[in-house]
């Protein structure tokens, strides 16, 4: 039991970032909010027929959907329920990653679930069974791993989509997309249209959420914090626009994030 993890070897590396598997009792709380990454995900449900999410809201309403999905990049955090999260696997895509399994243009993964067996029919629900019937925790990682190698196709993310990629990725706080925009040659409407067909979403939104996980990692285990130097130190204008982009991304401020946190960084228990 508990949470294995792993990076997976070449070649699959350059589409998937991790492979986890998570075995562990049912969590104390009902709801959990998960806050989003820059990367698409393919979950895995292996203690349930379905997996579920829910509104953010003062209503909850659950929506449900298979146990296998993919989907992602999330725009802003999403609720889930813990009940299901006991016996659960899956991969953390790089940019590019999803749409190399899918086929699938970027943007249609955005912020909603695809069934792996709507995609990949008998397949994939061939795949779930052999993970049910693999007890061996690192043994199903290499399953998935397997699986994952044997469907993928090479990536081709635009060589001014890896530019920009990796020049956001090296120094968020200071990303300046008008630039990079021109150093590609391309418009702006043309670099944007292709970045978010590649990527999921648009650059400066991009940006905009490494900036905000930069500072979430900063913060995570610090017992005060001092939020305006925070803010300057991660490229903000002030505190304000810091309150405003947790607001945006992780549905709260940042005195209510630092409240809520628990052991897992992207975790933060409800009810």
């Amino acid at each position: 039991m508990g949470l294995h993890a792993l990076a997976p070897a070449p070649p699959l590396d350059a589409l998937v970032a991790r492979l986890w598997d998570w075995d562990m009792p049912p969590a104390a709380h009902h709801l959990e909010r998960v806050l989003p990454v820059p990367g698409a995900a393919l979950i895995i449900n292996l203690h349930e027929d379905e997996t579920r999410v829910y509104t953010d809201d003062a209503e909850r309403r659950c929506m449900r959907a298979p146990a296998a999905v993919i989907g992602g990049p999330c725009l802003r955090s999403q609720i889930i329920d813990t009940s299901e999260q006991v016996r659960v696997m899956g991969a953390v895509f790089r940019p590019g990653g999803a749409h190399a399994l899918t086929g699938e243009d970027h943007e249609a993964l955005v912020a909603r679930d695809i069934g792996l067996e709507d995609i990949f029919g008998a397949r994939a629900h061939r795949l779930r069974e052999q993970l049910l019937d693999t007890p061996d925790p690192m043994r199903r990682l290499g399953v998935l791993e397997h699986w994952l190698l044997a469907h993928m196709r090479t990536p081709c993310l635009a060589p001014e989509v890896l530019h920009a990629l990796e020049r956001i990725g090296s120094r968020p706080q200071v990303a300046r997309i008008g630039s990079l925009v021109r150093e590609t040659g391309l418009s702006e409407y043309r670099f944007g249209r292709l970045f978010r067909r590649q990527v999921g979403m648009g650059p400066k939104r991009y940006a905009r959420l490494l900036r905000f996980r930069a500072v979430v990692e900063t913060v995570h285990r610090r017992g005060s914090v001092d939020w305006s130097r925070v803010a300057a130190d991660g490229g903000y204008g002030d505190q304000p626009h810091l309150v405003h982009e947790f607001r945006e991304f992780a549905g709260m401020t940042p005195t209510a994030f630092m409240a809520a946190r628990g052991p897992h960084v992207n975790h933060l228990p409800l009810d």
